[in-house]
């Protein structure tokens, strides 16, 4: 499995933090507990983590792909993993891991459900977001803090250790987990790339 095209979106979960009042005190107090605690939590999903190098991501991928648990996403340039039974309507979830020195830092998932139509309000991403944090709660515990930005509407964030969770709305059709290791050095680019976002929205979401 060749997988080609980076997706990186810290800008935009910067920016949802960033823009949250109260919620943002408490998300720094949290997240300044968690980071002292010096306990890591590196687990994502499937067998990947924070801290896995590149070459093992890709062995790993071609392990999955063998058994038939993933495939090739979009244009060759994610992994993409039919969720059947995690979420209350089938689904599909693509991601790529953002690497820094070879080893991944972070990694943005995207999620739609499979039969979206602008008129069924049961398959939008308010839905579909509350319907991915309820997941995420069962896998990765309590403890989500809810954050609002005034053009993405809410966000869901969690910090255990060095790994933070964001949960956010994209559109009407996509919402995003992010999982970022929070002790990585890296520097932060000023644009997402690939395309997924409009660049005018993250200009707004980063000021």
């Amino acid at each position: 499995m060749k997988i080609k095209t980076v997706w990186i979106l810290p800008v935009l979960v910067t920016g949802l933090i960033i823009y949250a009042c109260s919620p943002r005190s408490k998300y720094e107090r949290r997240l300044k507990h968690e980071l002292a605690s010096g306990v890591r939590y590196d687990s994502i999903f499937m067998g990947i983590y924070l801290g896995m190098e590149e070459k093992d991501f890709y062995t790993h991928c071609w392990l999955l792909n063998r058994e038939g648990l993933i495939r090739q996403g979009t244009s060759n340039t994610t992994v993409e993993y039919q969720v059947k039974e995690e979420l209350k309507n089938p689904g599909t979830m693509d991601f790529y891991p953002v690497f820094e020195n070879e080893v991944i830092v972070e990694m943005p998932v995207r999620f739609r459900y499979n039969g979206w139509t602008p008129w069924n309000e049961e398959l939008s991403s308010d839905k579909l977001q509350e319907d991915v944090l309820r997941w995420y709660k069962k896998c990765y515990g309590s403890g989500f803090i809810t954050v609002k930005h005034p053009d993405r509407g809410r966000a869901f964030v969690k910090v255990d250790g060095n790994r933070r969770i964001t949960i956010f709305k994209e559109d009407d059709i996509h919402v995003w987990a992010v999982f970022t290791d929070m002790l990585a050095k890296r520097e932060m680019p000023d644009t997402i790339t690939g395309g997924i976002i409009n660049k005018d929205i993250v200009k707004e979401l980063g000021k």
